[in-house]
């Protein structure tokens, strides 16, 4: 007795049955790297920020200059550019710039495990030497060697500052109405109590009138 024969589609249908399910397959195969890559750079990450926030002092935007060294100039995960528009998004947003930045950072490059080990590893560092010194401020508080080394660290954090605003405006700077929208909200912020965040808005506006005039000119 002859084995019955499978018409044509269903023999197709099995095909396509099996193909899916092998394909489905591969695909969770492929994603399990996938995610322990995005694990590592989110370990990677943490490691760098902790070393960031142990040898930086000074405001965020010394952090910020340690950032564009570490992550534009030698590993090059980052462009400039990319920098400035995290920079411009960090400071729209409520809360403390340079935390905000770290966050987006972290989570552009390896999601929200990556955003939240940032900024516990920048954050670490600060907690730790602000426990021990609270322990021994009574002892420290006036002592002079103490003095002399913070005016010294003081004395180094205004080049690295200045340096990173040098090399990221020569980024921004680029075209006439960046120039004048810069020295605008410098004379702004010189020489009026405005609040920055009326400022900011307003740079925003400026730009979008710009970039609108220009294409319709």
């Amino acid at each position: 007795m002859q084995p019955p024969v499978i018409p044509y589609c269903q023999k197709q249908e099995e095909w396509m049955l099996e193909k899916a399910i092998h394909g489905t397959a591969q695909k969770k195969t492929k994603a399990a790297p996938e995610q322990t890559s995005r694990v590592k750079m989110a370990l990677l990450i943490f490691a760098y920020f902790i070393k960031i926030g142990s040898f930086t002092f000074g405001s965020g935007w010394s952090i910020l200059a340690q950032m564009e060294q570490e992550f534009v100039d030698k590993r090059r995960w980052l462009t400039k550019q990319e920098l400035l528009e995290l920079v411009a998004v960090g400071k729209s947003l409520p809360g403390i710039m340079i935390t905000n930045i770290t966050m987006l950072f972290g989570y552009q490059m390896a999601g929200v495990l990556g955003g939240v080990l940032a900024v516990l590893g920048i954050a670490l560092p600060a907690v730790v030497v602000l426990s021990l010194v609270t322990l021994a401020y009574d002892a420290i508080k006036s002592n002079y060697w103490v003095w002399a080394a913070l005016q010294g660290v003081q004395c180094a954090v205004v080049p690295i500052i200045g340096g990173a605003a040098i090399s990221l405006g020569k980024e921004a700077l680029k075209d006439k109405a960046s120039v004048f929208i810069c020295l605008a909200a410098l004379a702004v912020c010189h020489f009026t109590s405005i609040s920055n965040i009326v400022l900011i808005l307003a740079g925003v506006v400026a730009a979008l009138v710009w970039m609108e005039v220009k294409e319709h000119a």
